[in-house]
């Protein structure tokens, strides 16, 4: 109990008055002030009823409802405030009597949101009671899953690019036959219909159903260079740190829900200098993937790529999808030496985040010498991005590189493409 800053004017009033009139009188009026200001304090030790209303379950990056509210016949009299946990934005996290906020969640795990602190002041506004309000609740921060749902929905509707669900399987190179449609660059030739291109007088392909229940396995490093931030160029909130493993899961979580959609079975590894983490690939195993790394962070460790690659190489042909950084020739070196381990017996893609930081200096013009610096350096960094990347592709690996809120879709339509041309 406190009292307010209205009983202190109160006591300053009266101590003016006391200039004017006798002193017994100022006493009096003193003493009145301060039996109301204690009597207004108790009266404020009745604790409010506070409800707080937030789902359990949110996503990293994507904005939550939090309403937070007391009885209706106290809101004029109780000031909420909601204490921010770390690596959460809440606003507003104040209000008198209700709080409608949007909460955003940077870090992925469990947490706990912190009691609701409601000061209420006595019907006079010279005394207040603080109480801590509706008690602590467990959060439990995901990846971008409404991303990936959202994919998984345009795949359903057939309103994705590439290949998408087909409730007899995708399409490709397999024995069932489907339709005659337009030949198309990246067609097999083997996919000719020579009839229907002399029919036609323009060349046509045959298209034919595949079977399902391919397996996705998914790497995901979490070594030191995974642990670099990065900038999303659609980020709402600049608050917020994420990380290259933050998208390096996201994506990982939309294969693994698509792969649920495909019906194939999906599993991922988690590693640095060991394994971390492993789920073998099975059958709807696209909430299990998430689970597993729902809360995993980057270590200061150097990753042994060898070492991941012959945990899972030696299962059935798969689909390998790599999420890992590819900073230099020197760095990517271990990664180089290992991925034919993987090509001779596997699809293999290896998706790396492209940081728009190195990007930006080559967009704009340069106005100072930092900023010719800047470029050369990202020339010099980009160069040697590409250099490994095309060093992988001769060695037979798909390679992706795109922005954080693009890797995941980028990723989806490697595997939609290798699995519609017969590769898995």
């Amino acid at each position: 109990m406190s009292p307010t800053p209205r009983a202190a004017i109160a006591l300053l009033i009266v101590a003016f008055v006391a200039l004017a009139v006798p002193g017994w009188i100022a006493f009096s009026l003193a003493g009145v002030v301060v039996v109301l200001t204690a009597v207004d304090m108790v009266l404020a030790r009745r604790e409010p009823r506070v409800r707080r209303t937030i789902t359990a379950a949110l996503a990293r990056g994507v904005p939550a409802s939090l309403a937070i509210e007391t009885n209706p016949d106290l809101r004029n009299h109780v000031d909420l405030r909601q204490a921010r946990p770390p690596d959460f934005s809440i606003e507003p996290s104040t209000g008198r009597g209700t709080i409608d906020a949007q909460v955003v969640a940077h870090r992925r795990g469990a947490h706990r949101l912190p009691p609701v602190a409601a000061r209420r002041r006595g019907p006079l506004g010279l005394g207040t009671c603080t109480f801590d309000a509706d008690g602590g609740t467990d959060l439990l921060v995901y990846p971008d899953v409404f991303a990936a749902q959202r994919l998984v929905i345009a795949l359903r509707r057939g309103r994705f690019r590439d290949p998408g669900l087909r409730t007899r399987g995708p399409l490709g190179l397999g024995t069932e036959f489907e339709s005659i449609r337009d030949y198309l660059p990246d067609d097999d030739v083997r996919q000719i219909n020579w009839q229907a291109t002399e029919r036609m007088g323009r060349p046509m392909s045959n298209q034919y159903r595949i079977e399902q229940d391919r397996d996705v396995v998914c790497l995901v490093d979490a070594g030191r260079l995974m642990a670099a931030p990065i900038r999303r160029v659609d980020d709402t909130h600049p608050g917020a740190q994420a990380t290259r493993l933050d998208a390096a899961v996201d994506a990982v979580t939309m294969v693994a829900l698509v792969a649920d959609e495909l019906g194939d079975r999906c599993g991922v590894t988690v590693y640095d200098s060991e394994i971390r983490r492993r789920l073998v690939p099975r059958r709807a195993g696209g909430k299990a993937v998430v689970r597993t790394i729902l809360d995993i962070e980057p270590t200061l460790v150097d990753s042994d790529h060898d070492l991941a690659f012959r945990a899972v190489g030696g299962v059935k042909r798969a689909l390998i999808v790599v999420l890992t950084d590819l900073v230099d020739e020197a760095a990517a070196r271990s990664l180089l030496d290992a991925v034919p381990v993987l090509a001779r017996r596997h699809a293999v893609v290896i998706a790396s985040v492209r940081d728009p930081d190195l990007d930006a200096p080559l967009v704009h013009a340069p106005q100072t010498p930092r900023d010719v610096y800047a470029g050369a350096i990202a020339l010099d960094v980009l160069d040697g991005r590409v250099r490994v990347m095309n060093r992988l592709r001769s060695q037979g690996a798909t390679v992706i590189e795109a922005p954080p809120a693009q890797l995941g879709e980028a990723c989806v339509r490697a595997y939609l493409r290798l699995k519609s041309r017969a590769r898995l």
